[in-house]
């Protein structure tokens, strides 16, 4: 029996996802970005959902080595429009879930994969990792969002040179343009993003939630615009049980018991 496309762990409130398909450097192919989308609409409607997720690649060498060339090779204009899409899809469900999503990147992340890295909140990379939209030593660009996100994560002039000539960087590279928030030793990884996650779960999860969708939501609006979003935001969480906990406990001198309400 083959084992899952994408499998799911719970570590208390942080949930990790790994892509299985490390006999293919877990290549991105329509069964696995439908198996990933699954499975995060399942996490936004657990009960309780995650306050935050790691996202990840099965084995030693791969986080996402890139889109499956041998699948998409055969297809015609309208399928190919119909795979971005999903991967479109995707991207957009691991932004606007409630919880911060971190990527873990393990090994390879080019193409898809670096595409699939940029839709999460932030990256932290093995000192093995290598990042890349080598698209364009196919005949095709990046599709499933990397000609946008790369820009707004590392400026456009950047984007625009690793988008053209499909250079790969490596991890000391990625992180000196701004492209990964940190570099640790491969064997290390996962206890590194495990320990930021739960860091990340034990603050107020409203709280979280509404600073991942005010910074999300006017990182392209005008800066007044912007502004009155987290002017809103700030002012519904008094509103919140975890507004009246986080404020007691800091008076009080203690630990708040965040419940999410």
């Amino acid at each position: 029996m083959e084992s899952p496309l994408v499998l799911v762990e719970h570590d208390g409130p942080v949930a990790v996802v790994t892509i299985n398909r490390p006999d293919k450097l877990n290549a991105l192919n329509l069964a696995v970005l439908r198996a990933l989308t699954t499975a995060f609409h399942a996490l936004l409607v657990g009960e309780p959902p995650p306050r935050a997720a790691i996202l990840t690649g099965a084995g030693d060498k791969a986080f996402v080595a890139g889109a499956d060339i041998a699948e998409m090779r055969a297809l015609a204009p309208a399928q190919a429009k119909a795979m971005s899409d999903t991967g479109h899809r995707l991207g957009a469900l691991l932004e606007a879930a409630p919880f911060p999503v971190l990527a873990a990147v393990n090994g390879f992340a080019l193409g898809g994969g670096c595409e699939l890295a940029l839709a999460c909140d932030f990256i932290y990379a093995s000192d093995r990792a290598k990042f890349g939209q080598p698209e364009v030593n196919l005949g095709v660009i990046p599709g499933f969002g990397g000609t946008q996100r790369l820009g707004r994560r590392v400026g456009v002039g950047r984007a625009r040179e690793l988008v053209y000539t499909g250079d790969i960087l490596d991890a000391q590279a990625a992180l000196g343009i701004g492209l990964v928030n940190a570099v640790v030793p491969h064997a290390e990884l996962r206890a590194k993003v495990l320990e930021v996650a739960h860091k990340i779960a034990s603050k107020g999860p409203l709280a979280v939630a509404q600073a991942k969708r005010v910074m999300l939501r006017g990182a392209d609006a005008d800066l007044a615009v912007a502004n009155e979003l987290e002017a809103q935001a700030f002012g519904g969480l008094f509103g919140s049980a975890d507004q009246r906990e986080g404020m007691a406990a800091f008076l009080e001198k203690r630990k708040a018991a965040f419940t999410g309400g």
